[in-house]
């Protein structure tokens, strides 16, 4: 591409870092705030850099935030005795749109893997053992992968003699799929039709 000037080559090659965002979209977008008035441009840098100095992590669920700990954990009316375990923070956001859990959340930050190289000890494991009260629910909501089905198990197991429920959420999410992309209805149905592990 040595027509196109190294500034918007860079811009495009950043955009094509994002998942789901193939080059022609990444041109797109690139063309699209070369063309937008210069404050956009600076709005969109401002947001973005924005959010890269506020956003942490919660010091209880691991979800993110501005402020620690986050809204939800924070939240009276929450169920603490009710925690549904999500891979990512976003999954968290997938949830709350359906406004079918009124729990609290754990993120543990990915699945096992060991091809990857990811084990116990790099999931926040420890921490979910820590929270975790007898009578509690503890609502397994990893993806319907292998990795996330293997992840289920693995704290279930880790649960079991604890004194808590231990759920997974209902089939009807596809094996594969992913939470992000699961519409509102169906989660919610897996919600309310999750199962003891």
């Amino acid at each position: 591409m040595g027509s196109i000037p190294d500034s918007i080559n860079r811009l495009i090659e950043e955009f094509s870092r994002f998942p789901g965002i193939g080059r022609k979209t990444a041109q797109r977008m690139a063309f699209y705030v070369l063309k937008s008035p210069n404050n956009q441009a600076v709005h969109l840098a401002e947001a973005v850099m924005d959010m890269k100095t506020k956003i942490k992590f919660c010091s209880v669920c691991k979800g993110i935030t501005e402020e620690d700990p986050c809204r939800i954990c924070n939240d009276p009316k929450r169920d603490q005795s009710s925690i549904c375990i999500v891979e990512d923070a976003a999954d968290i956001y997938t949830f709350e749109k359906t406004n079918a859990f009124q729990g609290v959340y754990h993120v543990l930050g990915g699945v096992l893997s060991p091809l990857d190289g990811i084990g116990p000890d790099d999931l926040n494991i420890t921490q979910l053992l820590e929270r975790t009260q007898p009578g509690y629910e503890v609502i397994i909501a990893t993806n319907p992968s292998i990795e996330g089905e293997a992840t289920s198990l693995y704290i279930a197991k880790l649960l079991n003699g604890k004194d808590v429920k231990v759920t997974r959420l209902a089939r009807g999410l596809p094996m594969g799929g992913d939470l992000e992309y699961t519409d509102d209805a169906t989660l919610m149905r897996a919600m309310e039709g999750r199962t003891t592990i």
